[in-house]
């Protein structure tokens, strides 16, 4: 049986394809191919000239590029995905200076390669303001490592017996902001006492490290089980510090308060 010309056995695509796609899609320029017919469409609107629809799309590519890069820094530093400063409750915590932590959120004091100090009572949010700024770091460029303290230390300790203990050490005492979760939590061990001393040591006056800890500062030679070793880690830590203190309810508690 013969077909008419009139009848098509396929059916045509009406939609036009920009002639710049194609060549988008073989430089890999997905963040320019991505919004190509809507900044099409714009240039036309506003009858933008051609160096203008380019810079669109241009800027366009680097957004999507630093995004990337982005990504890729949250995912070294081990950061919990939804801590940000713009997701903390400031509202449940009177307490706490908002304009001390966005000034901190600046990251101008990893620039000046102070320490940071974020104290207080368990459950008062430190460990998501710490976050908060690992993220405004990564942001900003800044490698960023931020773990519970007990956690970088185990590993650091297995990179014993696996020969990376070099490689990881270096990472530790050169990365730009070096968070250390819940000081003081967890008893240690008097081997990852010296690799957090090494650690403290070989950043100090070079690189930030942030730590979080209920503790009090007299209470860390107790934790160290070692009152030298304690003095001298925190003479080091303390010598270019800024000093973050949270009071208040535990959020949990307050919940419990709620939901009672």
């Amino acid at each position: 049986m013969s077909t008419s010309l009139d009848q098509a056995p396929y059916p045509t695509n009406t939609t036009p394809v920009h002639p710049l796609s194609p060549k988008l899609r073989r430089l890999g320029l997905s963040g320019m191919l991505n919004t190509l017919e809507v900044r099409a469409a714009q240039a036309a609107r506003d009858h933008l000239s051609s160096g203008e629809f380019l810079a669109l799309l241009l800027d366009d590519e680097l957004e999507r590029r630093e995004q990337s890069r982005l990504k890729l820094r949250l995912r070294d530093a081990g950061w919990e995905e939804g801590k940000t400063l713009s997701r903390f409750d400031f509202a449940a915590v009177p307490t706490l200076n908002r304009q001390v932590v966005l000034e901190l959120g600046t990251c101008r004091f990893i620039e000046r390669h102070e320490n940071l100090l974020v104290c207080g009572p368990t459950g008062v949010g430190k460990s998501h303001v710490m976050l908060g700024l690992a993220y405004e770091a990564a942001r900003r460029g800044f490698r960023v490592i931020v773990k519970p303290i007990h956690q970088l230390l185990g590993d650091l300790q297995a990179s014993r017996a696996d020969g990376t203990y070099g490689r990881k050490m270096l990472k530790l005492a050169t990365v730009d902001f070096l968070a250390l979760d819940d000081f003081g939590l967890r008893a240690l061990s008097t081997q990852a006492v010296d690799d957090l001393y090494e650690i403290i040591d070989r950043r100090y006056e070079r690189r930030s490290i942030g730590i979080t800890s209920n503790r009090a500062l007299e209470e860390w030679g107790e934790v160290f089980g070692n009152g030298l070793m304690a003095s001298a880690a925190l003479d080091r830590l303390t010598h270019h510090v800024q000093t973050l203190t949270i009071t208040g309810r535990s959020y949990r508690q307050l919940g419990r308060g709620k939901e009672g």
